[in-house]
């Protein structure tokens, strides 16, 4: 997920996982809200470099309860 309250359009999560967050514009910030597991690493890079600290990487487990837009109720 990305506080876009908090994102200030500084980029480096679109260097650090450009399959995953892009620009467009100056200032609209486009990215894949469910990216694959093969780009988990690149989203904790990108997260671990965020300056205002804008984006949240959650991980579901097995044994815990889905949460989100897709969830059963």
């Amino acid at each position: 997920m990305v506080d876009l309250t908090r994102c200030q359009g500084y980029g480096q999560c679109v260097f650090m996982a450009p399959e995953v967050f892009s620009m467009n514009g100056r200032e609209a910030l486009a990215y894949d809200p469910a990216p694959s597991e093969d780009q988990r690493q690149n989203v904790l890079r990108a997260a671990a470099a965020c300056p205002v600290q804008a984006l949240h990487v959650e991980r579901a487990t097995a044994a815990g309860p889905e949460t989100g837009p897709y969830a059963a109720d």
